[in-house]
């Protein structure tokens, strides 16, 4: 096992005989907590390559004869337990799967299980084959980019799988759908996170920043976790609303949150919002994704905190969580040909204001522009240039 692989995540297959046989425990160290489960022995299906739907349909009779529900019954008591939305179930479910049936020995096998997993916790994911792939897609109503897409009976499945043929292009070699049904599997998987997993302590570290504001020197020692990138490997593009929400983990909200509350505690809410938005604009380095990682790429707020180089994009996300977790505003997000930028609504607008549905918002500018744009300045290049409101922010009620 590398060193990467063992320091992220540890596996540990244990035999026990039981009354009615062989029984396997899965232990599963997932971020800070620890999975475990117990699997029938005979849950090793004979799937060989060349992969066939027949197969597949072989494998499927196999494994529903065996006692598979302590298995999915721990999944899914776990899944409760932890409050773990679909994206970070299904990297526990790969987990599991990796250590049934280990991806590099037998990629097919591997896959199935995760299929297998996901359909028996109630999501209706399909199997289909090429000449050259096998894809694991899952029914999905969001809005979702950057990965390929399937309309069956008139319904979305996105491809979970697309990140191992990362270079290839599905419609050279169209996949033919396996044809197992189950009738229980019919949930759409969602990819919003609302809730972050407790990371391995042993894997936090320290993001140390100095920001200068209305000539006093502010410094920041903000906690994060290396597991935050590995939580978030191969997740797509999502609507702005979805990864504007992701939330920050216990750890980096508590180092940062109750800091930048102390800081503008005393400023009146203008002076509170300004702070925060030249905080989230000077306060990190910018490069475009482009350039940072070859492609497009948004970022949650921690991402973006975590991150050396970050964009327009990462920069509303996170200047969009600050204002609402501070001052719990309402907003709308701005989408020009190549640009995103903010507005607040405030009690009165400032500048020249955007009218939104008969409200009035203040564009508050998060990234860094070649003049110094306040608060309801728009900067000079983008006065005249259509855009689109992308995300609107209103404030339950309480």
């Amino acid at each position: 096992m590398s060193r990467l692989l063992s320091s992220f995540f540890i596996f540990i297959l244990v035999f026990a005989h039981t009354a009615n046989g062989q029984v396997k425990e899965v232990r599963v160290d997932f971020y800070k907590n620890t999975f475990r489960a117990n699997v029938d022995s005979n849950v090793l299906v004979n799937l060989s390559e060349p992969l066939t739907e027949q197969g597949f349909k072989e494998s499927y009779t196999s494994i529903s004869k065996i006692n598979y529900q302590p298995l999915i019954d721990s999944l899914l008591a776990y899944k409760t337990q932890y409050q773990l939305n679909d994206w970070l179930y299904y990297q526990l479910i790969r987990r599991v799967a990796q250590q049934i049936s280990p991806k590099e020995n037998n990629y097919g096998r591997y896959t199935f299980y995760k299929w297998f997993m996901l359909c028996r916790s109630g999501y209706d994911a399909r199997l289909a084959l090429s000449h050259q792939k096998l894809i694991f897609y899952v029914y999905n109503d969001e809005e979702i980019r950057d990965i390929p897409y399937f309309i069956v009976d008139g319904k979305q499945f996105v491809c979970l799988n697309y990140h191992d043929y990362a270079k290839a292009d599905l419609n050279d070699d169209p996949p033919i759908p396996v044809n197992i049904p189950i009738a229980t599997a019919k949930k759409a998987f969602s990819y919003k996170v609302t809730m972050m997993p407790d990371f391995q302590p042993a894997h936090d570290l320290e993001k140390k920043m100095t920001f200068v504001y209305d000539r006093k020197t502010y410094h920041f020692s903000i906690k994060l976790n290396s597991d935050l990138e590995k939580a978030f490997a191969n997740y797509p593009g999502v609507s702005f609303e979805t990864y504007f929400n992701i939330p920050l983990s216990k750890e980096t909200y508590g180092s940062l949150i109750p800091l930048l509350k102390s800081n503008v505690k005393g400023m009146n809410q203008k002076k509170g919002v300004d702070y925060l938005m030249r905080f989230t604009r000077y306060a990190f380095l910018y490069e475009n994704d482009d350039e940072n990682f070859g492609k497009e790429k948004r970022l949650s707020p921690e991402q973006t905190l975590y991150s050396t180089y970050s964009d327009c994009d990462d920069r509303a996300a996170l200047f969009f969580y600050l204002v609402k977790e501070i001052y719990n505003l309402p907003m709308i997000a701005l989408l020009y040909p190549t640009h995103i930028t903010m507005a607040v609504q405030f009690s009165k607008p400032i500048g020249d204001p955007i009218v939104y549905k008969g409200k009035a918002y203040s564009i508050c500018e998060p990234t860094p522009q070649i003049e110094d744009v306040k608060i309801g300045q728009m900067t000079a290049r983008l006065k005249n240039t259509p855009y689109h409101v992308v995300y609107a922010y209103e404030p339950p009620i309480h």
